[in-house]
């Protein structure tokens, strides 16, 4: 599912920001404190933030105060975590995740066990981050252990307030801004970004037996989740996959405000995210919309150019 944005989503391509580090501990090692045995092999801190590099957007901006960038990646930590338990464990991850979820009661309770956890805590207190983002995340991954089809959009949009929607809630609440209104923005560009790598990752998401089009959406355009392996890429496929570009495009223009109501090193975040995700759409068309072969990749030059329209764009609202 790999729902890491906005602290992190869209190209996979190397990233010239890398984590701040901190000393290894037990739990990299696979080990806990003492606490609740893990069910299974759970991902250590080290193995979860090596993959920071290879995510879609920066992690943390580098234009952020050194201290909201580890907040960020204390963020993009647990993220990263729980995606990685209920995409790519072994073992019962329903179980795994019922223990994450009672690694979230010991964050509150100031007792965490997983390194990452612990890094959790001081951002956690430092911003008054509610249970409930974290929660969600942990919900979201639980239903891709039980759900692998949505007959509608609305279906997904509900699936993208579990997986993605909290990450920007929980960013918001990093930068001591999150407010009702800001928080409404901030989901549809969440939901957009989170449709947008579902497109991109149509082949991957597809082996793990998985399907995030819309099933009457692909039904309208003639096509069937067998079409979703076919070589060449049947032209109803690539119907839909333009369709639900669009979508993703008005819900990232909808949201793309939300930079506008930030201060100006959170709001240039913000337009980063959304210039991520207008630049990873660009690259989808660029492809005639064929995602089979694997995720098309913008070029740096391309983020970039995405990044000043959007800026330009929030200048004339």
């Amino acid at each position: 599912m790999d729902r890491c944005g906005p602290v992190a989503v869209v190209c996979r391509e190397a990233m010239a920001s890398t984590p701040l580090q901190a000393p290894a501990s037990a739990s990299e090692q696979g080990e806990f404190s003492t606490g609740m045995v893990p069910p299974g092999r759970i991902p250590g801190a080290q193995e979860v933030m090596g993959k920071s590099r290879l995510e879609n957007f920066r992690v943390a901006n580098p234009v952020l105060p050194r201290a909201l960038r580890a907040d960020m990646y204390a963020l993009y930590g647990f993220a990263r975590l729980v995606d990685d338990i209920g995409d790519e464990a072994q073992g019962d991850r329903l179980a795994m995740l019922d223990w994450l979820d009672a690694e979230v009661d010991a964050l509150y309770e100031g007792r965490p066990r997983h390194e990452l956890m612990q890094r959790l805590l001081p951002t956690v207190r430092a911003h008054s981050i509610p249970p409930d983002p974290f929660r969600r995340l942990i919900a979201a991954n639980r239903r891709d252990q039980e759900v692998t089809r949505y007959r509608t959009f609305g279906e997904l949009l509900d699936y993208c307030r579990l997986s993605a929607d909290p990450v920007g809630h929980l960013v918001l609440y990093v930068f001591d801004r999150a407010t009702p209104e800001r928080m409404e923005l901030s989901d549809r560009v969440c939901s957009g970004l989170q449709i947008v790598e579902h497109l991109q990752d149509v082949a991957e998401d597809l082996e793990r037996g998985r399907v995030y089009l819309p099933m009457e959406d692909m039904e309208r355009h003639g096509c069937t989740v067998d079409d979703l392996a076919a070589r060449p890429t049947p032209v109803g496929v690539r119907q839909v996959v333009a369709f639900e570009a669009l979508r993703a495009r008005r819900l990232l223009d909808d949201g793309a405000p939300l930079a506008r109501t930030l201060p100006w090193r959170a709001g240039l975040a913000v337009a980063g995210f959304v210039a991520g995700g207008r630049a990873a759409l660009g690259a989808i068309e660029r492809c005639d919309y064929d995602l089979l072969a694997g995720p098309p990749r913008a070029s740096q030059s391309r983020r970039f150019a995405a990044f000043l329209a959007i800026l330009l764009r929030l200048a004339r609202i």
